[in-house]
């Protein structure tokens, strides 16, 4: 049976597995900051009224400053998409029939984007750290190579010392970098690669307001390049690709320092606190930098009664199946409040003890 591809469909999933819905569910296989948006969204949110009624400025004003300015770049190195998503699918045509190489496990739109447009992909996997010749290897023989840092869904760290040697290789033979910066919010501004944007005109970083933001349905999220590959992007969206109240609360979301690293502070004791639980369960749990973990049960013969076990309880795990090199083995679990990492540690510990009596 297929399972929703993506996190955060947890009504779809019930009804793929035939389980009924609890009264009660919580969804840990998203992976949103739960502090929830910043203050201001819902103390100004009268004052966005206004925008709905207007066309909103068709190059992503004021966002695009917003962003140029936050990242220290020219306002025309930055585009914005209606989610990050929407930069993936215009990047694809970009590749259409090239030869594509992609990092696994990660996320699974990169190669979703690509297929409709016939582009030949080579798979690399790698759970941790990456085999630098057998990258150097296929970079050679390649258009673009597409790497997610932090990684989803293991939340893998490569060095940044490793991507710019990826990033040189790849720039004497003629290929791109498509580097997703998503989760790199949860980390330090430090670790980007956008200070080192203009020695590569090779490399594309493409960002998400959605994951540190807590935004989700406002859709946002943008791409730092070089000009000419940031109008070559822009060529193939639509006009008017964002929504006048994405563009004026993202430009507000930079100012944010205080609220960021206050989430900064909650993932990473989130993940510290719920890693030592589950390495007491003899749990195998990769390290993360992400506000989400990666870890595999001691027996992984159980992980589907496992899986389905906490579904019944309202405990909605990222299963792994569409995930190459993970295989349905593994699970995803978000960072969440207080109060819901306690219940999933009570039906974990629950779980392990019936499994253990049988």
């Amino acid at each position: 049976m297929s399972l929703p591809s993506h996190g955060a469909n947890a009504h779809q999933l019930y009804q793929r597995l035939n389980i009924p819905i609890p009264e009660m569910v919580i969804d840990f296989s998203e992976n949103v900051n739960p502090l929830g948006p910043p203050d201001f969204v819902r103390e100004r949110w009268e004052s966005y009224a206004n925008l709905i009624t207007k066309y909103p400025d068709p190059y992503g004003e004021p966002f695009v400053s917003a962003a140029a300015m936050y990242h220290e770049v020219s306002s025309e190195q930055i585009l914005i998409g209606n989610g990050a998503a929407e930069i993936f699918a215009s990047l694809a045509i970009r590749y259409q029939q090239k030869k594509a190489v992609v990092i696994h496990p990660t996320f699974s739109e990169y190669e979703a984007t690509l297929k409709p447009y016939k582009a030949i992909v080579t798979e690399i996997i790698a759970i941790g750290k990456l085999q630098m010749n057998e990258v150097f290897g296929e970079v050679e023989k390649a258009d673009v190579i597409y790497i997610c840092r932090p990684n989803n869904p293991t939340g893998y760290l490569i060095p940044l010392e490793e991507i710019l040697q990826i990033a040189e290789h790849a720039k004497r033979h003629n290929c791109d970098l498509v580097l997703d910066e998503a989760f790199l919010d949860f980390i330090d501004e430090k670790e980007s690669f956008i200070p080192y944007l203009n020695d590569f005109p090779n490399v594309i970083v493409v960002r998400s307001m959605t994951k540190m933001y807590a935004i989700p349905g406002l859709r946002l999220g943008y791409a730092v390049a070089g000009k000419e590959t940031i109008d070559d992007i822009r060529s193939r969206l639509p006009h008017w690709n964002s929504n006048a109240l994405a563009t004026a609360i993202g430009a507000q979301c930079f100012k944010e320092e205080e609220y960021r690293q206050h989430a900064i502070h909650f993932a990473r004791k989130a993940r510290a606190d719920f890693t030592q639980f589950l390495e007491g369960l003899n749990c195998r749990v990769l390290p993360s930098h992400t506000n989400f973990l990666c870890f595999q049960l001691p027996d992984p013969v159980q992980s589907k009664d496992f899986f389905e076990y906490l579904l019944a309880k309202g405990c909605v795990l990222r299963h792994t199946e569409n995930f190459k090199g993970l295989d349905g083995n593994w699970f995803r679990a978000g960072m969440k409040k207080e109060d819901d990492m306690q219940y999933l540690k009570k039906e974990l510990t629950t779980w392990f003890k019936e499994s253990l009596s049988l």
